[in-house]
């Protein structure tokens, strides 16, 4: 069965996209610890990400690298934080999390937006990518 995030890269279930390339795609988390938190997969559905071969694997870093960047260029915040952790959905995931705290990285505090404010973080941060 495919992961949620397969679903969300077919387009069956609508997403904030923020990038995509051949290899992988970028996305806002609609449940987010802070403004701006978004998540890079690689299209290539796999659990865990150590089973990603180095190729897949070091090319999902440099994508979310430029994700980060971008974030850092287009949302206020002292830095971006970055964790994988992977139990939650069966499919690699980077989570890039604008820090203004700790706080903003425990997963235990969220944050909501309206369909508005998402589209235009989403779009303040597409502006950035280089």
């Amino acid at each position: 069965m495919s992961s949620i995030f397969t679903k969300i890269i077919s387009g069956a279930i609508p997403c904030y996209k923020i990038a995509e390339d051949e290899d992988y795609f970028a996305f806002l988390d609609i449940n987010p610890n802070a403004k701006g938190h978004t998540l890079c997969v690689p299209k290539k559905e796999t659990d865990k990400i150590f089973d990603l071969d180095e190729k897949t694997y070091m090319g999902l870093m440099a994508f979310a690298r430029r994700i980060g960047m971008a974030i850092e260029a287009s949302i206020d915040c002292k830095r971006v934080g970055i964790t994988v952790i992977g139990l939650e959905v069966p499919h690699v995931h980077v989570h890039l999390i604008p820090l203004q705290s700790m706080k903003n990285a425990t997963f235990q505090h969220k944050e909501s937006f309206s369909e508005s404010e998402f589209k235009s973080i989403a779009e303040k941060i597409r502006a950035k990518i280089e």
